[in-house]
């Protein structure tokens, strides 16, 4: 009685006020999108200056573990009380992992068009800019072009030749979204956060500390 009139439906309650918010997000982020953004090639974030909404991920860390400790209970009753064992479920660990993964990422991914057109655009335009660059550099220092009282040495030339070419491999590694690997990793760790004690039902602690420890040696 108490978990069909009062703990399901309170369950019930939070998992769609969660999706209704995420939904809300999503459509923010939508809207967003089709504005008219001035976004840098050269930011230092490698998504155009769109990095900082990765931080958002964060706030989704303990909805993920919920998910995550909500995919552990199910499991723990099939492994306690039915006999079945816990490899016997790395696809649906794998799968849930991966949805979840989505479903936090994938609104960030709207930005995918405009940053890929930003890192076409950059690497053109300062492909350009590079080329006029390095051409003028061949000309003074290797072609005769340089005065007979100046030195390499120190020269301003040859530091913003590196300064160009660090721009240039800024844009050339953009991310095609403003989320990072870490953050897609954090977001998977804490799915699988609270199904980890499950695996003291396939070997023992001991074991388990020795393998910890010595993957992080």
């Amino acid at each position: 009685m108490w978990y069909g009139f009062v703990s399901l439906p309170i369950f019930q309650f939070l998992v769609v006020r969660w999706i209704y918010r995420l939904l809300i997000w999503a459509r923010l982020l939508w809207q967003v999108s089709r504005l008219e953004l001035t976004l840098v090639p050269t930011h230092p974030d490698r998504a155009g200056g769109l990095g900082f909404l990765s931080n958002v991920l964060y706030a989704f860390l303990p909805l993920a573990v919920a998910f995550g400790a909500l995919l552990a209970g199910n499991l723990a009753n099939r492994i306690l009380y039915a006999g079945a064992k816990l490899p016997e479920f790395k696809m649906q660990i794998a799968a849930a992992v991966i949805f979840l993964v989505l479903i936090f990422v994938g609104p960030l991914l709207v930005f995918g068009g405009r940053i890929a057109q930003v890192k076409r655009t950059g690497l053109l335009e300062y492909g350009a800019l590079a080329q006029r660059y390095v051409r003028d550099f061949d000309t003074k220092w290797l072609r005769g072009g340089v005065e007979a009282n100046e030195t390499p040495l120190g020269s301003e030339d040859i530091q913003s030749l590196a300064d160009l070419a660090n721009s240039f491999e800024v844009i050339r590694t953009m991310r095609m979204a403003p989320v990072a690997v870490q953050d897609i990793i954090l977001v998977a760790l804490s799915v699988l956060l609270p199904i980890a004690p499950l695996l003291l039902t396939v070997m023992p602690l001991e074991q388990l500390l020795k393998l910890v420890f010595g993957l992080l040696r």
